[in-house]
């Protein structure tokens, strides 16, 4: 008996020690459980991560961990600002000039393709000698994509249409690139939004608005009226414009900058209207420019051709 109590007592001993070892390891355990479950933890799991997340406001988090954890990231570089463009010479407003008739004006600019001008801009007028600037132009792109190459007495043609406004020249240049179908052409090429073809009337009564001419001036200083080979030779025409035909917009510019300006103008009475129809086309280096009048046969030429001239000085910019 007393051989079994001191066995009894010996077991209860050895099973003391166990019983700690168990205890502690739970402890451990569920420390370690803890550790898991509290934000911030190193030891916090994926899953306690993704609730706390998902259980915090956004003003929570403001003053949370999440936030201590976004002040050690590096903030994002500023983007750099854009470069701003030069102010183009011309400032957009409403005329209200002391000029007879009907008058309209656009202007389009060449880096940005954006485009001001008068409230009536899409009116339409007859362009007169004006068109020669895309006859001579579409005849040159057809020539070269054909892979031929003008004569030299052609082109002496040519630069007499653009720089002295030949009709006669211009009319046959006119049946050589199809007639009415070269005016469909340029609608289509030069994404003219306005204009029309006049059917079997001739090159002189297309209508074109003043928001076409500067599409078309665009056309033309692009390339993609004359084509690649001789977009700078008809510039240098344009710009080479004398005589009666040498008026209008860049007339408004200093005389050391007019030479820059290539220009294309057409001047016409219209007996069966009874108006004068006078037409400004100019290309600058960022801008092109449209501009055209229309009033009573009497007024004569000049009272037009100085309005022209006149609308674009009201439209420059201050220190031009």
């Amino acid at each position: 008996m007393a051989g079994n109590r001191r066995s009894g007592r010996r077991q209860g001993a050895d099973a003391s020690p166990l019983r700690l070892v168990a205890i502690a390891v739970i402890l451990i355990g569920l420390v370690l459980v803890s550790l898991r479950l509290l934000p911030g933890s190193p030891f916090e799991s994926a899953a306690a991560a993704k609730w706390g997340d998902a259980g915090t406001s956004t003003s929570d988090r403001s003053t949370g961990s999440a936030t201590d954890r976004s002040a050690r990231q590096p903030a994002p570089p500023s983007p750099s600002p854009s470069p701003s463009l030069e102010p183009l010479p011309f400032v957009a407003k409403n005329l209200d000039l002391d000029i007879q008739g009907w008058y309209s004006w656009s202007v389009l600019d060449r880096r940005t393709g954006q485009i001001i001008g008068s409230k009536n801009m899409g009116e339409t007028s007859t362009t007169a000698s004006l068109i020669k600037s895309w006859i001579v132009a579409d005849y040159l792109r057809r020539t070269a994509d054909a892979g031929q190459t003008p004569s030299d007495a052609k082109l002496a043609d040519a630069t007499r249409i653009i720089r002295d406004s030949d009709n006669t020249r211009a009319e046959q240049f006119y049946n050589q690139v199809g007639r009415d179908a070269s005016i469909k052409r340029l609608i289509s090429m030069c994404k003219l939004t306005d204009s029309s073809v006049a059917p079997d009337k001739g090159w002189s009564r297309t209508a074109l608005s003043p928001r076409d001419t500067a599409r078309l001036g665009n056309c033309i200083a692009t390339g993609t009226a004359a084509g690649p080979k001789w977009t700078k030779w008809l510039l240098n025409e344009m710009k080479l414009v004398r005589g009666a035909g040498d008026f209008g917009i860049r007339k408004a510019f200093p005389a050391s900058e007019q030479k820059q300006i290539a220009i294309k103008n057409g001047w016409i009475d219209r007996t069966k209207e009874q108006e004068m129809h006078i037409n400004c086309l100019a290309i600058g280096d960022t801008w092109t420019m449209g501009v055209m009048v229309r009033y009573p046969i009497d007024l004569g030429y000049d009272y037009g051709m100085k309005n022209c001239q006149k609308i674009t000085e009201a439209l420059l910019r201050p220190g031009v």
